[in-house]
């Protein structure tokens, strides 16, 4: 039986994965994808479920199996999976781990709709790294298939979501994590942009290669900040697995 549930799919996800192999703390992790399953240590103290889980069958989990803890490592826009994790937990402990904050650069935006606006008022081409979610509302940027070059996981569900939304196929850069600087810089160039949409998804989400690839390149630099989190640091979220705090 597993002392914990992990919602991971992150940096965060993973380093506690191997934190929990390395000290024998048994834990079920989730995650969403196969290819974040992939990044997980190979341990038996590590069971890892696949698959995107609703609020029902989040539930069905911890109906099914005693968890000491529940711990969220989501990704910190993942407003609406971990809204569904916290309302499960009852009478069961709820650990929020949220992600260290760095300093931004560049163009920085409340919300979605004012980065719309600001590429609509501009010109030239657009590489979003902000993934598919918010897809359709890029779409609303004028001419969007011809300006706007979009970065995702290369997930079949992913690309089609591109697709129904209306990008071009050869506007979809289709490519796994971590994205160095070098990279950035590469595709940057590949779609010739003058503008770099981004989400502020600090250290572990590669934030600052981003950014410094901005500067290189000699162009925008546009961030949505993430919106309002509350949790505790990975660091003490370990201290209090090993002290049973």
């Amino acid at each position: 039986m597993s002392d914990v549930l992990i919602f991971g799919g992150t940096t965060e996800g993973r380093l506690l994965a191997e934190f929990c192999a390395e000290y024998e703390i048994s834990a079920d992790i989730c995650v969403t994808t196969d290819f974040g399953a992939n990044l997980l240590p190979k341990s038996k103290y590590i069971n890892i479920m696949t698959g995107r889980k609703n609020r029902d069958e989040i539930d069905e989990i911890l109906q099914k199996r005693r968890y000491t803890a529940v711990i969220d490592a989501t990704h910190p826009y993942a407003a609406e999976i971990t809204e569904n994790i916290k309302s499960v937990c009852t009478g069961i402990k709820y650990l929020r781990i949220k992600r260290n904050e760095i300093k931004l650069s560049g163009l920085i935006f409340d919300n979605l709709s004012e980065i719309i606006t600001l590429c609509n008022n501009s010109s030239g081409s657009i590489l979003s790294t902000m993934g598919c979610k918010e897809c359709h509302e890029i779409t609303t940027i004028k001419n969007f298939k011809e300006r706007v070059w979009i970065r995702i996981l290369p997930i079949e569900a992913n690309f089609r979501q591109c697709i129904e939304a209306g990008f071009p196929k050869e506007h979809i850069i289709a490519e796994n994590p971590p994205f160095s600087l070098e990279k950035n810089i590469s595709d940057i160039r590949l779609c010739n942009a003058e503008i770099l949409l981004t989400k502020e998804s600090g250290s572990a989400g590669g934030y600052s290669e981003k950014a410094k690839a901005a500067e290189i390149c000699g162009i925008r630099l546009v961030t949505l900040k993430r919106p309002p989190d509350e949790g505790i640091s990975l660091d003490e979220v370990k201290k209090l697995l090993l002290t049973g705090g």
